[in-house]
C-alpha cells in the first residue's frame, strides 16, 4: 500500500518493480481521483483504468438525490424506481414514475 496521494511518490513506488511485471498488468481498479489515469499509464502500460463500481454508485446515488430534492420529491422509494431500468418496472412502478414526473 503507498501512504500517498502525490502522483509522482506514487509512479516512483510503482516504477520500482520490474517493467516485465509491470507490462501483465492488464486492469487497474481506482476510486475517481482523477490523479490515477496518469499514474497508471505511466506505470502500467497494457493496463486498463477502471472505476470502482462503490465509487461510481456514490456519484450517481448523490447527483440523483440532488435531481430528486429539485424536482420536489422526497418520496424515498422514488429512488430505487429511478434506478430501475425502464423495461424492468412494473405497472405500478410506471404509474407512481408518472404520478411524481408527470411522465413515463
Amino acid at each position: 500500500m503507498i501512504d500517498s496521494h502525490q502522483q509522482e511518490e506514487i509512479i516512483e513506488t510503482l516504477l520500482q518493480q520490474l517493467l516485465e511485471v509491470r507490462e501483465k498488468i492488464e486492469e487497474v481498479s481506482v476510486d475517481m481521483w482523477g490523479g490515477f489515469p496518469k499514474v497508471v499509464e505511466k506505470v502500467f502500460p497494457n493496463a486498463v483504468v477502471v472505476i470502482d463500481r462503490f465509487h461510481v454508485m456514490k456519484a450517481v446515488n448523490e447527483e440523483l438525490n440532488k435531481v430528486r430534492r429539485q424536482a420536489g420529491v422526497f418520496d424515498r422509494g422514488s429512488k430505487f424506481i429511478l434506478l430501475k431500468n425502464g423495461k424492468d418496472l412494473t405497472t405500478e412502478e410506471e404509474v407512481k414514475l408518472e404520478i411524481l414526473f408527470g411522465s413515463k
